[in-house]
C-alpha cells in the first residue's frame, strides 16, 4: 500500500528500513513529522509533498537508503579502516576523571567527560543530545546542554526510540557551535547531510557516537517494567542503566518505591528481542562516521565472553578523524578523561556481538535481495571484507535465518 508521496520515503517503508533518526522531518519544513507507531518506534508521517531539493536530501542522507562511506563521507577519517571496527587514529580504554560522570555514565563516562570538556574548553557552546523525557519516563527527548552538570543530568544509555535530527534545521540555523551525540545511524545521516549543507561543517565541530546494539521498540521497555511488577501508570522515573557499570534498570514509582533489574536481564531478556529490522542489517553499528566513538570495554570471563558484574566503569575510546584525535589529546592533557592505548585486535573480546553482527551483514542483505526487498547503499563500509571473516556456520545462519524470518512476516501480511 502506498503511504508516502515521497518516492524516497516509500522505498524506506517498503523495506522496513526506517531507523527513526528524524532527518526527513528535520529538513522538510513541516511536510514530515515523526510519530510513534506500533510496536513503539518513531516513524515519519508525510502531510504534504517534499520540494525537489528536500526529496534529494532525503534520498541522499536517509540512513535507510544510504550509509555514510568511511572513505569519502567523513572528513579527516583514518585511512585503512578495520572492516569490523572502522577507521581509528587511536584506540584506547579509559574513563572520565570526574567520579560523578564515571558513575553516572553508561560505561566509564568517557562520552560525558569529553562533552563536558568540549563545553569547558570553548570548542562548543552547547551539546545536542538525548535525555529522559520528564513527561514520559520510559521515553526520550532532545536537549541542549551548556554545562557539565547538564551533560551529567542526561547521561546513561537510553534504549528507547529517539529522533535527534527531527529539529536539525533549526539547530543549524540558530548559529551556535554545538557538539552532536547520536546513534551511528544518526551520525551517518548528519555526515551525508553535510555533503549538501555547509552549515553542518560550520556549526558542528564535534560529532560523537557509540557502539549500538540496536534500537528496541517502546514495547521492550514496557516489558521490563511489567517484569518488575510495576504498573506503567505508576512509573515516575526510569533509568535503563548507568549509576554503576553496567548499572541496573531502575523504576521509581509514584509511591516512592524502587524496582531494579540487572542489565543482563533487561537487555538480554526484553530489550534485545524488540530491536527494529533496520538495525539487523546495519553495516556500521560502531559509530565509524563519528569523530570519536565510545563503547563498553567489557571484561571477559574464562571463556572470553563479556561479564556484566557491577564494577568501576571503563570505556572503549576510538578517535576516528583528525579532528577527533586532536580533541581527544586535548581532553587527555586537561585530564578530563584518562586512557591507555590498546590494539584494535583486543576489541572483539570486549564486543563479540558486534563482530558477529558485522560479519553477518552481507548474508542478511543477500536474503533481503532474494525476496526483492530494498536495502540501504553500503558502499565504503567494508561489508564484503567483514563477511570473508565469517565461519561457514555464521554465514548460513545469517542468510537462512533472515530469509526465514522475512518470509514468515510476508506470509502474515
Amino acid at each position: 500500500m502506498k503511504a508516502f508521496a515521497s518516492p524516497a520515503l516509500q522505498r524506506v517503508a517498503d523495506g522496513n528500513l526506517c531507523s527513526g533518526c528524524g532527518l526527513c522531518a528535520g529538513i522538510s519544513r513541516g511536510a514530515v513529522a515523526m510519530t510513534m507507531r506500533d510496536p513503539g518506534f518513531a516513524r515519519p508521517v508525510q502531510s504534504r509533498p517534499l520540494s525537489p531539493t528536500m526529496e534529494t536530501l532525503v534520498a541522499e542522507a536517509c540512513p535507510g537508503l544510504a550509509v555514510a562511506s568511511w572513505d569519502t563521507d567523513v572528513p579527516g577519517a583514518a585511512r585503512g579502516p578495520d572492516p569490523l571496527w572502522g577507521p581509528a587514529l587511536s584506540t584506547s580504554v579509559g574513563h572520565a576523571t570526574d567520579p560523578v560522570l564515571r558513575f553516572a555514565g553508561a560505561s566509564g563516562g568517557a562520552l560525558s567527560g569529553l562533552l563536558a570538556h568540549a563545553l569547558a574548553s570553548g570548542l562548543v557552546e552547547a551539546v545536542l543530545h538525548v535525555e529522559p523525557d520528564p513527561d514520559d519516563p520510559l521515553g526520550n527527548r532532545m536537549r541542549w546542554s551548556r554545562t557539565g552538570a547538564e551533560v551529567e543530568a542526561g547521561s546513561g544509555s537510553r534504549y528507547a526510540p529517539s529522533s535527534p535530527l527531527a529539529a536539525i534545521d533549526g539547530a543549524l540555523a540558530a548559529g551556535r557551535r554545538f557538539a552532536f551525540v547520536g546513534k551511528p545511524c544518526d551520525v551517518s545521516a548528519l555526515r551525508r547531510l553535510a555533503l549538501h549543507d555547509p552549515r553542518v561543517a560550520a556549526r558542528v565541530p564535534l560529532i560523537l557516537s557509540f557502539y549500538c546494539g540496536g534500537l528496541p521498540s517502546r514495547r521492550g521497555a514496557v516489558g521490563v517494567v511489567a517484569a518488575m511488577g510495576v504498573s506503567l501508570t505508576e512509573v515516575t522515573g526510569f533509568r535503563y542503566r548507568g549509576n554503576g557499570w553496567p548499572g541496573l534498570a531502575r523504576a521509581v514509582t509514584s509511591r516512592g518505591e524502587e524496582r531494579t533489574m540487572t542489565y543482563a536481564q533487561s537487555w538480554g531478556e526484553h530489550l534485545s528481542r524488540e530491536v527494529q529490522f533496520r538495525c539487523k542489517i546495519c553495516p556500521d553499528a560502531v559509530g565509524a562516521s563519528a569523530d570519536i566513538a565510545c563503547a563498553d570495554a567489557w571484561f571477559g570471563d574464562a571463556d572470553g565472553y563479556p561479564t556484566f558484574d557491577e564494577q568501576d566503569g571503563r570505556s572503549l575510546i576510538q578517535a576516528r578523524t583528525e579532528r577527533g584525535q586532536a580533541f581527544l589529546e586535548d581532553a587527555l592533557r586537561a585530564a578530563a578523561v584518562v586512557a591507555e592505548p590498546i590494539d584494535v585486535s583486543a576489541i572483539e573480546a570486549m564486543q563479540p556481538f558486534q563482530a558477529r553482527r558485522k560479519r553477518a551483514i552481507r548474508y542478511r542483505v543477500a536474503a533481503c535481495k532474494v525476496l526483492g526487498r530494498p536495502v540501504p547503499e553500503m558502499r565504503g563500509t567494508r561489508v564484503a571484507e567483514a563477511a570473508r571473516q565469517a565461519p561457514l556456520g555464521e554465514r548460513l545462519r545469517a542468510f537462512f535465518g533472515t530469509l526465514r524470518r522475512l518470509a514468515r512476516k510476508s506470509a502474515r501480511s
